[in-house]
C-alpha cells in the first residue's frame, strides 16, 4: 500500500544554505549557515512549526505526479550499486587531511583548534539532544523512546578559531539481540577509539554508576583520551541531589571533569563546549565552516520519516522498521519527488503501520512530509510504501548497505 502527503501552500524562497557548493558538493548538500552558538532559536525540533496540514488521496496524487514526471528532473535514486563512503565514518581521522582549499587554509589562525569528540552513554540519556544543542541545528532525531539513534551521526560545531566534530552514537546496550545491535555497538567502539576527547552522558535521575558499568564493557577507556562526564537532565531533580551526584562521580569515576547540564534547555552546554576546546589540539578545520554535517539530504529525509515512526507507534514496531529513500528526484518545474520504503519483519507489523483504511500510514506520511518540507525549504511529493523483509535485522550484508558498517548506498 502506498500513500502520499502534499503541501499546497506556496513554495518559499530557497534559503542561502541551498547555494551550490561547486567543488565541495561531494561533502554534503546539507549546508546550513552556522548560527551563533549562543543563539538557540534554530534548535527547535522540525516538528514544532506546523500549520494548515493538508493531504490528498493517492489516486489524485498519482494523476498529478505522472503528469509532471516528464518535466525536467534529476534522479538521485539508489539504482546505482556503488556505495558512497563517508570519509570520517569509515577511517580513523587523519589530522593531516583537510577538505578546505588553500585560500581558506590561509585564513585560519595558527591558534585554530579542531578535533573529534565522541558522545557516549546509555539509551535515552540525552546524547542526541546535547549534540543538537552543540551544533546549533537538529542533526540527530530525538524521541522519548530509547535507542532512537542507530547511526553514528556526525555534526559540526564551528567558530572563528575552532571546529568541533561530534560523533553522536547509538546508546550502549547490555544485551545484543540482533546483528543490527552488534553493528551499532561496533560503531560506538570506533567513535571512542577515533576521538580526541570523549563525553560520557548520564541521566541525573539515575543512581550513579562507574564508567565501565555505564558503558557495559563496550568501550574500554583505560587508555582513554580526555573524558568529561556530562550529568544531563539536571532540571528534573533538586539542586541538592545534583550536587550529591557530582560528588559521587568525581570520587568514584576515572574522568577528568564532571559538568551538570540540561541539554533540553541549553543550560550548561556552553560549559561543555569550553571544556572541549580546552582539550582539543591545534589544527586546521576539516570541513568548510558553513556546513553542519557531512551526511547528504536524503539521509536526513530518511531519519525524519523514522522519527515520525518512533513518535506515532509503540512497542516493537518502531524498532522493527528500516527506512530507505528509494528514489529522490529534483525537478525544476515541479515538486521534488521522494519515494520512501519502510521495511518491517512481519505482516502484522505492516498492518499496524498502515492502520485501518490506511489512516495511520497517511498520518505518518503527512507528518513526515511537513518536516521534510521544513528541512528542505521547498514543496515535495512524498510517497511511502511498506514492505516485509523477514529478519532484516539479522542480515549482515543487507545491514551494510543500510549504513551500519559506515558505508551507505543512497
Amino acid at each position: 500500500m502506498e500513500l502520499a502527503g502534499l503541501s499546497l501552500h506556496p513554495s518559499p524562497t530557497p534559503p542561502p544554505w541551498r547555494r551550490p557548493l561547486s567543488s565541495r558538493s561531494f561533502l554534503s548538500p546539507f549546508s546550513f549557515s552556522l548560527p551563533s552558538f549562543t543563539h538557540h532559536t534554530s534548535t527547535q525540533p522540525l516538528s514544532l512549526c506546523r500549520l494548515n496540514l493538508l493531504s490528498r488521496s493517492k489516486t489524485d496524487i498519482d494523476e498529478e505526479f505522472y503528469k509532471e514526471e516528464s518535466e525536467n528532473e534529476e534522479d538521485e535514486s539508489t539504482s546505482s550499486s556503488k556505495p558512497v563512503s563517508f570519509l570520517s565514518l569509515n577511517n580513523k581521522p587523519d589530522r593531516n587531511l583537510s577538505l578546505l582549499d588553500e585560500y581558506e587554509m590561509e585564513e585560519l589562525a595558527s591558534t585554530h583548534k579542531s578535533g573529534f569528540v565522541a558522545v557516549l552513554g546509555k539509551p535515552n540519556v540525552g546524547k542526541s539532544t546535547l549534540s543538537n544543542q552543540m551544533v546549533g541545528q537538529k542533526v540527530s532525531i530525538v524521541t522519548d523512546k530509547p535507542q532512537t539513534t542507530r547511526h553514528r551521526i556526525l555534526g559540526l560545531c564551528s567558530g572563528d578559531d575552532y571546529q568541533i566534530i561530534l560523533y553522536d552514537t547509538p546508546g550502549v546496550i547490555e544485551k545484543e539481540m540482533h546483528k543490527l545491535d552488534s553493528m551499532m555497538m561496533n560503531n560506538v567502539k570506533k567513535a571512542a577509539v577515533d576521538a580526541d576527547c570523549v563525553l560520557v552522558v548520564v541521566d541525573a535521575r539515575k543512581m550513579p554508576q562507574k564508567i565501565d558499568d555505564l558503558l557495559e564493557g563496550i568501550c574500554s577507556l583505560k587508555n582513554k583520551p580526555p573524558t568529561l562526564l556530562v550529568v544531563n537532565k539536571k532540571d528534573l531533580i533538586k539542586p541538592g541531589e545534583i550536587a550529591k551526584r557530582i560528588e559521587w562521580y568525581e570520587k568514584f569515576t576515572d574522568v577528568d571533569d564532571v559538568i551538570p547540564v540540561s541539554a533540553k534547555y541549553g543550560h550548561g552546554v556552553d560549559d561543555v563546549r569550553d571544556w572541549i576546546l580546552s582539550k582539543l589540539p591545534f589544527g586546521p578545520a576539516y570541513y568548510p565552516k558553513d556546513i553542519i554535517s557531512e551526511h547528504p539530504e536524503r539521509f536526513f529525509v530518511g531519519e525524519i520519516v523514522r522519527e515520525k515512526i518512533f513518535m506515532q507507534y509503540r512497542n516493537e514496531v518502531p524498532y522493527a522498521c528500516q527506512v530507505n529513500v528509494a528514489s529522490y528526484k529534483t525537478r525544476s518545474k515541479a515538486k521534488d519527488y521522494i519515494q520512501v520504503e519502510i521495511l518491517v519483519e512481519k505482516d502484522s507489523q505492516k498492518m499496524i503501520l498502515i492502520g485501518r483504511e490506511g489512516k495511520a500510514l497517511k498520518a505518518l506520511a503527512t507528518a513526515a512530509r511537513l518536516d521534510i518540507e521544513d528541512f528542505l525549504q521547498k514543496k515535495v511529493f512524498l510517497e511511502v510504501e511498506v514492505k516485509v523483509r523477514e529478519k532484516w535485522r539479522q542480515d549482515e550484508k543487507l545491514l551494510k548497505t543500510y549504513g551500519y558498517a559506515g558505508i551507505k548506498v543512497y
